[in-house]
């Protein structure tokens, strides 16, 4: 098993040659439903194959498993024997960041459909 991280670094990032740590973690967020996987998986909820699909809005099979591959190299999703895909500590980290910003989203929303 590749060390943590390095799988990411040998892959390219769209808009940056650096290889920042930033600019790699943004180009996995960035990619279709990788987000939205993290977000089903908040809360510490474990989801199978079939109920992260049927969360995720019927995403393709083969994109959502590329995604989670993706997901699980990077350490912050891990597959546990019969309960399906969760979240690691550094995912439910990552998740923990996502709260202001979900926050405000939520503010965000109402302001705007009151213009």
């Amino acid at each position: 098993m590749p060390k943590q991280g390095s799988a990411m670094k040998k892959r390219a990032i769209r808009g940056s040659r650096s290889g920042r740590p930033i600019m790699v973690l943004l180009d996995l967020l960035g990619r279709r439903w990788t987000l939205r996987i993290i977000w089903e998986l908040r809360d510490g909820r474990s989801l199978t194959s079939r109920a992260l699909r049927a969360a995720c809005d019927e995403a393709s099979p083969t994109v959502l498993q590329t995604r989670l591959s993706e997901l699980r190299e990077a350490a912050l999703v891990e597959l546990t024997p019969g309960d399906g895909y969760r979240l690691t500590g550094l995912g439910k980290e990552l998740t923990e960041n996502f709260l202001p910003l979900h926050r405000f989203a939520e503010r965000w929303s109402k302001l705007k459909h009151h213009d």
